[in-house]
């Protein structure tokens, strides 16, 4: 199989033969690129294989995973062919490098994050976690797409106080809405507009560590 996206790879340094390991699966945010979500991801790398997957439409000098109609309205049918091709990508990645499948993670910004969490709901207990920074559900996959259960996903949640294009509101409704789902929910707010604080970046990847049961020399 030819994988529907482009990706970078940043394998542990000293890796065991034959040992799996916990993975983190970025998706970055509309009109950028996978280099830049590894920058977030980066403080995890030692312990994690990192898997950067680029979106596969061009925006400007970067990338998106779907187009929209208008702001916070996905173009149906693109949206609903990047959940199915994520979803193949994810298992094809699986089989080509020594990813623990019971620790795969998602990490993913604003249009990521959409993904991530709308992933999560996709392929539930296939997804040990994901960390959504600055998203939301769309209305359609709550009300329209085959659920599984996200009892058993851990997730960290994060929105900018001041985020001027997805209002800390819909940051708060996406929480109440996954309370209702999950035990498993971490939900945070940082004084910042739609991006990701220093403070924000410490706190989920410490979130990832202790979930994936691995800690850091640096602790």
């Amino acid at each position: 199989m030819k994988p529907a996206y482009a990706y970078d790879v940043h394998l542990p340094s000293n890796m065991e033969p034959g040992k799996k390991y916990p993975t983190i699966f970025t998706l970055h945010g509309k009109g950028s690129n996978e280099k830049n979500m590894f920058g977030l991801a980066a403080p995890a790398a030692d312990d994690f294989i990192i898997i950067g997957i680029r979106g596969n439409l061009t925006l400007g000098a970067g990338f998106q995973y779907y187009d929209l109609k208008s702001l916070g309205n996905p173009i149906r049918e693109m949206f609903d062919d990047a959940v199915r091709q994520l979803e193949a990508f994810i298992h094809y990645a699986t089989d080509q490098y020594p990813v623990d499948e019971s620790r795969r993670y998602l990490l993913g910004f604003s249009q990521g994050a959409i993904l991530s969490m709308t992933l999560a709901l996709t392929m539930g207990d296939h997804i040990k976690g994901i960390v959504a920074l600055n998203g939301y559900v769309p209305g359609f996959v709550k009300t329209e797409y085959t659920l599984k259960s996200v009892q058993a996903v851990s997730m960290f949640i994060s929105h900018g106080e001041f985020d001027s294009v997805f209002p800390i509101r819909i940051g708060h409704e996406t929480a109440s809405y996954f309370e209702g789902l999950t035990s498993g929910l971490t939900f945070k707010t940082y004084p910042t507009d739609h991006g990701v604080s220093e403070e924000n970046q410490r706190d989920f990847i410490k979130w990832l560590r202790q979930d994936a049961g691995v800690h850091s020399d640096k602790e």
